[in-house]
């Protein structure tokens, strides 16, 4: 991290370089506001670009004093993020801060206007701020006094800071204050703070609004990234389906003689870990389903671990973290690593070395009720498979008799420029093999 001299608006954080030729990022979520107090390593930002979600941290305790970009936009590699003021510098009252009030002329998105204050107006390079906070000098930065915990219970009730009155010296804004104005419920919209999570107002014509009429958002975020992904995938890959029936019913009672011996060790045990040991398992005998092609397509590039990729439904979006290694690990560190990547893709969380390296993926659409899909391929892996519900239905069992069976489906994909219709049907007769008799899997445990 490179960061500018301290000044009257504090110490600049300059977004590092996040490698693999990536120039820009998207602003996803801040989880601080201008005045929060930080502490050291706390997370204080997610930026999303092409290759995955990152969480970016605090270099050290403080104050926050500027956000150089609002929620949605784009900041630049090697340009200011935020400011803040560390921790046990002392700067004189009367000073007023010189970049907050100044766009960066070296960089070109830092001419726009940043962030909102806490007042709810946006500060402007050409007027000094305006509000309750200069006329009763409550400090360099014209910000209404408050606590980050008087600011956060303010940010939870979706209140403008500068509509509570303040009874504290030089108008500082206290919990009373704030408990005394929701008693009093004046929570008219002028006195509410727009939040970021707010859905947009429709797009109107002519100033006009009526019932019906089409609402407009912007693709952004990890939408904007997986639809690039996918229409890269579909329309540069040339992709071939092959789907099969899958009788799991002695997985199923394995699984269920397993669980409580797994759960004594706080191992949530699905089907998701078999699906993966088995599937980690056949690669060894099909590599070609673990391989992929380089960029000019003159070369197989066959991977030596098999890092199996689940498709998790966030709150950010679709996200494809891996289990790394999955051919070397046990049943119940893999039930581990799935329990682990899958509360920290719902929660956005997921680290950057979880999205990268997968080399084959599993998408798990039986779990919301599919019976069927036909998946679009995680460039640049070569295969994927959508597993379907499991259901209860009829089958003949070998002396003729119908008998009911746990029948599950699965679809893959396969990239028709490396594998041909046999690879594919004889890799998942293997892999349907393990699945229907789990037991057989462990004559190849290493």
């Amino acid at each position: 991290m490179s960061r500018q001299a301290v000044s009257a608006s504090g110490t600049d954080f300059v977004l590092p370089d996040i490698g693999e030729g990536i120039v820009e990022c998207e602003v996803v979520e801040w989880r601080i506001q201008e005045g929060d107090e930080i502490a050291e390593d706390q997370p204080v930002v997610d930026v999303m670009t092409d290759k995955a979600l990152v969480e970016i941290t605090a270099p050290e305790a403080g104050r926050v004093t500027r956000l150089y970009y609002q929620q949605g936009e784009h900041a630049r590699v090697h340009s200011p993020l935020f400011a803040y003021l560390p921790e046990g510098l002392d700067l004189s009252e009367g000073q007023a801060p010189s970049s907050a009030a100044e766009p960066a002329a070296t960089n070109p998105q830092m001419t726009r206007q940043a962030g909102s204050t806490d007042e709810g107006a946006v500060a402007s390079p050409s007027a000094p701020q305006q509000g309750r906070a200069s006329a009763q000098g409550s400090g360099a930065f014209g910000r209404i006094p408050a606590s980050p915990a008087v600011r956060r219970l303010v940010r939870e009730h979706a209140l403008s800071l500068s509509a509570i009155p303040g009874s504290g010296k030089h108008g500082r804004v206290l919990k009373d204050d704030v408990l005394r104005f929701l008693e009093q419920g004046d929570h008219s919209d002028e006195h509410r703070q727009p939040s970021s999570s707010e859905t947009p107002a429709p797009t109107t014509v002519g100033g006009t609004s009526a019932v019906g009429e089409i609402r407009v958002e912007p693709l952004k975020g990890i939408q904007a990234v997986m639809a690039r992904r996918m229409v890269a995938s579909a329309s540069t890959i040339p992709h071939f389906a092959y789907g099969d029936e899958i009788d799991v019913t002695e997985l199923l009672a394995l699984r269920e003689r397993l669980k409580p011996e797994a759960e004594a060790l706080g191992v949530r045990l699905t089907l998701m870990p078999f699906f993966m040991k088995a599937l980690a398992l056949a690669v060894q005998e099909f590599p070609i389903l673990n391989s992929r092609l380089n960029d000019e397509v003159t070369e197989i590039h066959y991977q030596s671990a098999c890092n199996i990729g689940m498709a998790v439904d966030s709150r950010v979006g679709l996200m494809v973290p891996n289990v790394k290694g999955v051919e070397r690990r046990s049943l119940l560190a893999i039930a581990g690593e799935i329990a682990r990547l899958t509360q920290e893709a719902r929660e956005g969380r997921v680290q950057q070395a979880d999205l990268k390296g997968g080399t084959i993926s599993i998408s798990n659409i039986g779990a919301l009720g599919g019976t069927y899909a036909t998946p679009i391929i995680n460039a640049p892996e070569v295969a994927i498979v959508a597993i379907g519900k499991t259901q209860q239905l009829p089958r003949f069992d070998a002396d003729g008799q119908v008998v009911s069976r746990a029948i599950m489906t699965a679809t893959w994909s396969g990239d028709h420029r490396v594998i041909d219709g046999g690879t594919i049907a004889r890799f998942v007769n293997r892999w349907k093999g393990y699945l229907e008799s789990p037991q057989s899997m462990l004559l190849h445990l290493g």
